[in-house]
């Protein structure tokens, strides 16, 4: 009789509990046969299997002995998938007859599996250590999968000792309860039952019985789950998984929701930012919301009958509400971001026009605290050069060349991590010019690029083999990307963070508790102040760090220290040359020290066309018309081109009035020009140099 025509895989891989009643044999052990019996393997086909196995010296008296002994005891297949755990995995030595049978007869089990007639089930794989599966045990097709796998792993990147050590292990437990058929075409379904297999198998309460302790499955676990994630990798750059795995960070349980009716609008409206792949507000805040709720307003039973001094007495208890659950104050920033949250929540609800939700805006804008509005940190040269010596001295190419990117080309993190393998390209006079894609300006833009990040972007890309590329997240579209090792792309957390902390270690810039003085976001700010410093235009920085509003990028055309130091140094510096009215109490000290306070905070909004007015505010607007006689204006030589520019204007203006007979007019240029001339006097400078300066075309 054919073994495989009298056995349905199907069937046999119910688990005990499903079996049918005439599956076992009649007395449940040896009795009489069911008619839906589950039959043995040949002897004689078994004894010519072992006997072209180089590893089994005399089978008849070792495999075969045990063999029959196992038939004899399960003359059915089920009788023995029906019996206990304990008593299926049985043990070598110093175990109670039949467990050492079921020991004993692994060899065969395993050829059953070979041959295709049986499928075993988790509980039993999972509850034996170690499988011994040699090569000549697996079909041939097996054996060439497993082959497939590890030099597709190795190709991708992985330790091939790593790769030795865990695959196989994980492969082989696969086949056992696949079979040949269902490891060759193993998918994302599969692996996620062995990981629920995995995670039930910890829950046993015998796990002990087969492990010892909880901590040595839990490593065999770690294990399996780490090789799980190579073979995902592995197939999803053979286009076998649509996803590629992505690392599982550990799983935060959310805050309960003590009030059914708010948690059911809750999780409603979180199905219907989802569904419309829209970012929801953070629905963590608003449960600690709902939460306050319960403690402090327990008649509030609903959104609807919110009121607006529940929100406001939330808003005043807030600082209270988070220093309890987190032990650490709460900033400005983090308060304008929990209530802003629960503002758009009850916009979201009210125009939505839910159930439950509130009938009017509860909170709104004005509600809110002002956001301080901070200078930007950039990195100053005393700490910017050990910095970047630090960070080319990095020996990961892959961390030294995300922040050789983000110095030179004052993109976002997350810009620089999802760049392409093909992003760098020139411009036709040979300058490095980089591609960045879709980020938080929901733009792509080409920014030009120091050479010394374009060489190591060529070096990457030259170390990165051939493989699946990734599919963007804003996009959607799939592209091969630079940033890319053992098949998987880098986190942010490692090309920056991690590889920041080593390089201010390393450069001496960390503070007293050990962390990173620098952060990666100060590159950006960097590259910006320099530009800002080096006379680029407005529409070039904005270009640059990918801004869509002006107001984004004038913060850096109006904090470039070394412009205003320049500035500021040559009207209020010791010994500076001005002339003006005011330049003698300027050069004596004798202003009051206010008025000093002022000029130092405001000296950068001051400047006119010829020189600085510095008029205090509580002496009123100044009158442009007359700032050339006003009692503050100051002037300074790097004026002198403007001044004689004036000077040459108003000559010309005297002549064009006297020829029209208006003296009056004459009169008045007249005395501009003997003013200007003056200033010039004061300044030390002539009349007779170039009467259009360099600053003229400015």
């Amino acid at each position: 009789m054919n073994v495989r025509q009298a056995y349905s895989p199907a069937a046999a891989t119910q688990p005990p509990d499903a079996l049918p009643s005439d599956a076992l044999p009649s007395d449940g052990r040896v009795g009489g046969l069911p008619r839906n019996w589950l039959p043995h393997a040949d002897a004689q086909e078994y004894l010519t299997f072992l006997s072209a196995r180089a590893d089994v010296a005399r089978p008849e008296q070792g495999n075969m002995r045990h063999y029959r002994s196992f038939r004899r005891h399960y003359p059915d297949l089920r009788a023995w998938m029906a019996a206990p755990l304990t008593e299926r995995v049985g043990a070598h030595r110093g175990a109670p007859w039949p467990a050492s049978c079921s020991a004993c007869a692994r060899p065969y089990l395993y050829y059953l599996v070979y041959r295709g007639v049986l499928r075993l089930d988790w509980p039993w794989i999972l509850a034996i250590r170690q499988h011994v599966l040699p090569p000549d045990q697996l079909p041939p097709a097996v054996v060439g999968f497993l082959a497939e796998v590890g030099r597709e792993a190795a190709r991708l990147g992985f330790a091939a000792k790593a790769g030795e050590a865990r695959l196989p292990p994980m492969l082989k437990r696969l086949y056992l309860h696949l079979g040949a058929a269902g490891l060759l075409s193993v998918g994302e379904r599969e692996i996620t039952e062995f990981e629920q297999a995995l995670a039930a198998f910890g829950t046993r309460d015998d796990l002990a019985t087969f492990y010892g302790n909880a901590d040595t499955y839990q490593r065999i676990v770690a294990q399996h789950r780490s090789a799980l994630f190579t073979l995902r990798t592995v197939l999803y750059h053979q286009r076998r998984l649509p996803v590629a795995p992505a690392r599982r960070l550990p799983h935060r349980q959310p805050l309960p929701v003590s009030n059914p009716a708010m948690g059911a609008l809750l999780e409603r409206y979180l199905a219907a930012r989802q569904a419309q792949h829209t970012r929801p507000v953070t629905i963590s805040k608003v449960r600690c919301f709902i939460e306050w709720l319960s403690r402090e307003r327990p008649a509030v039973t609903s959104f609807a009958q919110l009121t607006r001094e529940d929100v406001l007495a939330y808003a005043a208890a807030l600082q209270e509400v988070i220093s309890q659950r987190t032990g650490q104050p709460l900033t400005v920033e983090a308060r304008i971001t929990r209530l802003s949250d629960l503002s758009v929540f009850f916009q979201d609800l009210t125009a939505w026009g839910w159930d439950g939700a509130p009938s009017r805006p509860l909170i709104g804008a004005r509600d809110l605290p002002k956001r301080v509005r901070r200078i930007p940190r950039y990195i100053p040269a005393h700490q910017l050069d050990p910095l970047m010596a630090a960070v080319r001295a990095l020996p990961c190419p892959y961390q030294r060349t995300a922040l050789l990117v983000a110095r030179w080309s004052g993109a976002r993190r997350g810009e620089i991590r999802n760049l392409d393998l093909d992003c760098l390209d020139a411009y036709p006079d040979g300058t490095p010019r980089l591609r960045l894609p879709v980020g938080k300006g929901r733009v792509e833009r080409l920014v030009p690029l120091h050479l010394e990040a374009a060489e190591a972007i060529r070096a990457l890309a030259a170390l990165t083999p051939t493989m699946r590329g990734f599919r963007h997240e804003q996009t959607g579209v799939e592209s091969r990307r630079l940033f890319v090792r053992q098949g998987r792309l880098l986190s942010v957390c490692y090309l920056f963070d991690a590889a920041l902390t080593q390089a201010c270690q390393s450069a001496g810039l960390t503070t007293p508790e050990g962390a990173p003085h620098i952060t990666a976001h100060q590159f950006r700010h960097t590259v910006a102040t320099e530009l800002a410093e080096g006379g680029a235009r407005l529409h070039t920085i904005m270009r640059m760090l990918g801004h869509t509003s002006t107001e984004m990028t004038m913060v850096y055309a109006h904090i470039s220290d070394r412009a205003l130091t320049e500035d500021y140094t040559k009207v209020l510096g010791p010994g500076a040359v001005v002339a003006g009215p005011i330049a003698a109490q300027l050069r004596s000290g004798t202003l009051p020290e206010a008025s000093v306070e002022w000029l130092k905070a405001n000296f950068f909004k001051t400047e006119l066309e010829l020189g600085r007015c510095l008029r205090l505010p509580q002496e009123g607007p100044c009158e442009c018309d007359l700032y050339l006689s006003c009692a503050k204006f100051v002037t300074t030589r790097e004026y002198a081109p403007r001044l004689r520019a004036r000077y040459a204007r108003e000559q010309e203006l005297i002549a064009d009035a006297q020829a029209e007979g208006w003296t009056r007019e004459v009169e008045r240029h007249t005395c501009i020009a003997q003013r200007v001339e003056r200033l010039l006097a004061e300044l030390g400078e002539s009349l007779t140099e170039s009467l259009v300066g360099p600053d003229e075309s400015a």
